[in-house]
């Protein structure tokens, strides 16, 4: 029916085809909804302790301590963060910082961090406000 120019001309095609199809589908499976934090409604946590600041792709991650307890928060990207003053240097392990986050709906303890508060009294955001400062 084919000859075999023409298998091989569909074989590549086909493959060519699925090559494309997965380099789509593998940026939409990594990328995870924001469904788990509970959006708007930010608490503070106050008198934290950094433990870890993670500067990372696709999301960066700030572990601290608070009244004995380990938490964890999600932030925005490396570059998202950057223009608006951030920087891999933010945080160090041992800062003593006051922030605000979105809670997880599961209850554990962390959530999305909105903002950071240093002792020296700088702050750092992670969303826009609404008047457009940041």
């Amino acid at each position: 029916m084919f000859g075999p120019i023409q298998r091989r001309a569909i074989i590549a095609g086909s493959a060519i085809c699925a090559a494309a199809a997965l380099s789509l589908a593998a940026p939409l499976a990594a990328h995870h909804s924001t469904a788990l934090f509970k959006w708007g409604e930010a608490q503070p946590l106050k008198g934290a302790t950094v433990t870890k600041w993670v500067w990372t792709n696709p999301h960066t991650f700030l572990y601290v301590e608070a009244s004995g307890k380990t938490w964890a928060f999600e932030g925005m990207s490396p570059n998202h963060l950057a223009r608006h003053g951030w920087s891999k240097r933010s945080l160090a392990p041992g800062d003593k910082i006051d922030l605000t986050y979105y809670p997880l709906r599961d209850g554990r303890r962390g959530g999305f961090n909105v903002t950071v508060t240093k002792a020296d009294g700088s702050k750092l955001q992670q969303l826009p406000t609404r008047d457009g400062s940041n």
